[in-house]
């Protein structure tokens, strides 16, 4: 298998390293190598986090500038502090709950470089299901509606479903199902 690249960014205590962890364990399910790094800068004060998977044959733990295969990100902002990284022809699924992602200068860009974006209001469906600290699940819910290689929303939410704690268990799975089926209805923006 080609390694895929990943970015996943956020802010801290949006749960990055639990996204992290979903990831992760999705692709060790399927028997895929992986390697991982976090940058957690201010983490705990709310600064930047962002987390590098390299899933398959990696060779390096951090990926390049212009490499990304796709990228998740919790905070809209982040998603742009983090744009070098993505390749082109890549993927960007971006928590948006204000509607205006992504700003006109942001677009050309993603134009130029045939990179597809698509937003959600992952924040919003978390907080109108109770769960406003469940951005991250909500946001990996919405990205497995794609279908991105290498997992299918199959294997993303079993992995839910396996590492979740009991007592969080069932949320998180309303959670992940509502931004799911809410991504079956979207189109890049």
């Amino acid at each position: 298998m080609e390694t895929t690249n990943v970015i996943l960014c956020g802010l801290g205590g949006q749960g990055i390293l639990f996204m992290t962890k979903i990831f992760a364990h999705a692709a060790l399910g399927k028997g895929f190598n992986i390697i991982g790094a976090e940058t957690h800068g201010m983490a705990q004060r709310g600064g930047s986090v962002i987390s590098h998977l390299k899933i398959g044959d990696p060779e390096s733990s951090l990926v390049r500038a212009g490499s990304a295969d796709f990228l998740v990100a919790l905070e809209e902002n982040e998603s742009y502090r983090n744009l070098p990284f993505v390749a082109s022809h890549a993927r960007i699924y971006v928590n948006s709950d204000s509607g205006k992602f992504p700003v006109a200068q942001v677009k050309s860009f993603l134009q130029a470089h045939e990179i597809a974006a698509y937003a959600a209001p992952a924040s919003q469906m978390a907080g109108e299901l109770g769960a406003s600290l469940s951005t991250n699940l909500a946001m990996i819910g919405f990205y497995s509606a794609f279908n991105e290689k290498p997992f299918t929303s199959g294997e993303l939410r079993e992995t839910v479903e396996r590492i979740s704690p009991e007592r969080f268990r069932e949320l998180n799975l309303k959670v992940f199902d509502t931004a799911h089926d809410y991504g079956k209805s979207q189109g890049p923006v």
